[in-house]
C-alpha cells in the first residue's frame, strides 16, 4: 500500500482574495513599524514556535512516513523548528541593533574584495560549535554594509512596501516560514504563503507558530495546487514572488507553459514583469581533495558523505549528488568502498515525494549498471549509486538533479592535491548544473601543503554556499550564512535561482557564504544520519534558541555527546 500523506482542503479563490485585501490593509502598518517593534513581534513568534515545536515535528513525521523517535524525527527538529528559531532570534537581534548587528570581523582580500565573518558571534557560539566559522564574501566593488532598508528608513526614505506571494517548498518544513521572514524583514513586504501540497499538513502548525504576524495583518497562509498558485502570482495586488522549487516551476510562472512558454522565453518576453526571487536546486558536488587520511578519517567522512545523501531521504536541494575524487589518489577505492558500506548500513525511508519512483527510473535507465544499497520499505527506494558517470560534457547526471536517494562517483584525471584543485574547480563551475551549494573535504596537512592554491580554489568557485569539511546543510541551518545561488543567473537560464534568504546579520551585497568546520568534529555532528540522539538534541537546541544561556550549555553539550 502506497504512503498517503495527510491533506488540507484547498483555499477557495474568494478566500484568497479576502486574504489579499487584509494584507493590503496590513501593508502600510508593517512599513510604518520601527525596527524594535518588528523585533518584538518576532520574539513573540519565538514563544509561539516553541509552543508548537513538538506538534510541528510529529506532523512532519506523518507527512514523510517517519517513525516517531526515529532519526528522521530528529531531522525535523534540526532542519525544521531549530532553523526557524535561529532565524527568528537572529533577525530580532539584528532589528534591535537597527539592522546592523556587530560583525565579529571583516577584512579585504588582496584583490580588494571584502569578506565579513558572521559566525561565531560570541563565546556561546564558540562553545557550542567549536571550530566552526562562517564568512560572507561581498560582491566585488561593494562594502560590507548591513541593513540597507533600515538605513534608508532612518534617513527618511520610506517606501510603500508590497505584497509578496511565497510559494513554499515541499521538502523541508523550515523553508516556507524562513522565506516569509526574509521577505518581511529584508524586503519590507507582507506575505501570503501558499503551502506546497506535499507538506501542506504542516501549514496549520506554521500558522500557529507565526500567529503574532497573522494577527497583526502581515501574513496569510493558503493552500491548493496550480490554480491557487497561478491566481496569486498573476494577481494585480501581488507585487513580488518568491519560489523555492524547481527551475521548471519558475519558468512556468515567468514564461508560461507549452508552446507559448517556449516562444516567450525565446523572444525574451516574460508573461509577468513582477520581481521574482528563487531557490531552485543544484547538482551539488562533493570535492574530495586527495590527502594522507587515516582509517579513522576515511571512516568519519564516509559517514558524512552518506549522510549528505540520506538526510531527508535525499529530497534536499543541497544533497550530495557527485562524489568527486582524484583518479590517482591511493586511498580512492578504500574511501568509495567505505561510503558504500556506510550507505548500506543506513536505513532506507519512504520516498514520500511525488514522482520519486519515476525520477529514480529515469536515472537508472540512463545508467543501467547502477548499484543499489539497502532494502527499501514498501513505498521506498534503495539508496542508489550511478555507475559510469564521467566528467565528460553532456553527462546526464551532471546536468540533471536526481530528486531522490541517488548520487554518483566521478573521477577526475589528477593525482596530487594541486592537480585535483586545478581540474575540480572548472569541473564544478562549468560542467555541473546549478550554483547553490558545494562541499569540499580537505585534510589540514594537505591544505597547508598546497599553500595559496586552496584559497584560490575557494575564490574561484561560483557557488552561493561553500562548505569546507562539513555538509552545506550547515550553511542552511546556521542562518548566519546567506542561502541562495551564486549571483548572475538571468531569467532565461535560471539554474539555481536569483537572490538569497536567511542572511541573519543582514549583509547588503552578499556573493557567497563559506562555512568551515574542523576536519574531524566531536561529538558526532547533528547532521550525521547515524546520530544516536538527534531527537533529544533537536528538542533541546530548539528550546535553547528561544533563550540562549550559559546555564543551558551543559545540558545541550551532554545531549550532543550522547550522539
Amino acid at each position: 500500500m502506497a504512503f498517503d500523506p495527510p491533506t488540507v482542503p484547498a483555499t477557495s479563490i474568494d478566500a484568497v482574495d479576502a486574504m489579499l485585501k487584509r494584507l493590503e490593509v496590513g501593508r502600510p502598518k508593517w512599513v510604518a513599524l520601527s525596527a524594535k517593534d518588528r523585533a518584538a513581534i518576532l520574539r513573540k513568534c519565538m514563544v509561539t514556535t516553541v509552543d508548537v515545536a513538538d506538534r510541528w515535528t510529529e506532523v512532519a513525521c506523518h507527512v514523510k512516513g517517519y517513525a516517531v523517535d526515529s532519526n528522521g524525527h530528529g531531522e525535523e527538529y534540526l532542519g525544521g523548528t531549530l532553523a526557524v528559531m535561529r532565524n527568528l532570534r537572529l533577525f530580532a537581534e539584528a532589528l534591535d541593533a537597527g539592522g546592523a548587528p556587530p560583525l565579529p570581523k571583516k577584512w579585504q582580500r588582496p584583490d580588494g574584495q571584502w569578506v565579513a565573518q558572521v559566525f561565531p558571534q560570541g563565546l556561546l557560539d564558540k562553545a557550542l560549535f567549536t571550530g566552526v566559522t562562517c564568512d560572507i564574501w561581498i560582491e566585488p566593488g561593494c562594502e560590507p554594509s548591513q541593513g540597507a532598508l533600515y538605513r534608508d528608513k532612518a534617513a527618511g526614505k520610506v517606501g510603500d512596501g508590497g505584497i509578496s506571494v511565497v510559494l513554499g517548498a515541499g521538502n523541508q518544513s523550515s523553508i516556507p516560514p524562513m522565506d516569509v521572514l526574509y521577505k518581511l524583514v529584508v524586503d519590507d513586504e507582507v506575505c501570503i504563503l501558499k503551502m506546497n501540497p506535499v507538506n501542506e499538513a504542516i501549514g496549520p502548525v506554521i500558522e500557529d507558530a507565526l500567529r503574532p504576524l497573522i494577527d497583526g495583518g502581515f501574513l496569510e497562509v493558503c493552500y491548493g495546487g496550480i490554480e491557487v498558485g497561478k491566481h496569486l502570482t498573476d494577481h494585480e495586488q501581488v507585487t513580488s514572488i518568491h519560489i523555492t522549487g524547481s527551475d521548471r516551476a519558475h519558468d512556468a510562472i515567468i514564461w508560461g507553459v507549452g508552446e507559448e512558454g517556449a516562444k516567450n522565453k525565446l523572444a525574451g518576453t516574460p508573461r509577468l514583469e513582477k520581481h521574482i526571487t528563487s531557490e531552485l536546486g543544484c547538482v551539488s558536488p562533493v570535492l574530495v581533495v586527495p590527502g594522507p587520511w587515516t582509517d579513522a578519517e576515511l571512516d568519519y567522512h564516509a559517514r558524512q558523505v552518506a549522510s549528505m545523501l540520506a538526510y531527508n531521504c535525499g529530497f534536499n536541494c543541497n544533497g550530495a549528488r557527485l562524489i568527486t575524487v582524484a583518479k590517482g589518489w591511493d586511498l580512492k577505492d578504500k574511501f568509495l568502498a567505505k561510503v558504500k558500506e556506510k550507505l548500506s548500513a543506513t536505513p532506507t525511508r519512504v520516498a514520500y515525494y511525488p514522482n520519486a519512483q519515476k525520477t529514480w527510473e529515469t536515472f537508472t535507465e540512463k545508467y543501467p549498471n547502477s548499484t543499489t544499497l539497502g532494502t527499501a520499505p514498501e513505498g521506498g527506494l534503495p539508496w542508489t549509486i550511478l555507475e559510469g558517470v564521467t566528467a565528460d560534457d553532456g553527462q546526464f547526471a551532471l546536468q540533471n538533479e536526481p530528486w531522490c536517494g541517488i548520487f554518483s562517483f566521478v573521477e577526475l584525471d589528477a593525482t596530487t592535491p594541486e592537480e585535483f584543485l586545478l581540474v575540480a574547480v572548472p569541473f564544478a563551475n562549468d560542467k555541473c548544473w546549478g550554483t547553490l551549494s558545494i562541499n569540499l573535504l580537505v585534510h589540514p596537512k594537505t591544505e597547508k601543503a598546497v599553500g595559496d592554491a586552496f584559497d584560490r580554489a575557494i575564490a574561484d568557485l561560483r557557488y552561493g554556499g561553500i562548505a569546507i569539511n562539513c555538509w552545506s546543510g550547515l550553511n542552511y541551518g546556521l542562518v548566519n550564512a546567506t542561502w541562495g545561488a551564486f549571483p548572475g543567473h538571468p531569467l532565461d537560464n535560471i539554474e539555481s535561482g536569483q537572490g538569497v534568504v536567511h542572511n541573519g546579520l543582514l549583509i547588503d551585497h552578499p556573493q557567497k557564504s563559506v562555512v568551515r568546520s574542523p576536519f574531524i568534529m566531536a561529538p558526532t555532528p547533528a547532521w550525521f544520519t547515524d546520530h544516536k540522539n538527534n531527537v533529544a538534541l533537536g528538542k533541546k537546541m530548539t528550546r535553547f534558541e528561544g533563550a540562549p544561556s550559559w546555564f543551558s550549555v551543559p545540558g545541550v553539550a551532554l545531549t550532543a555527546f550522547k550522539g
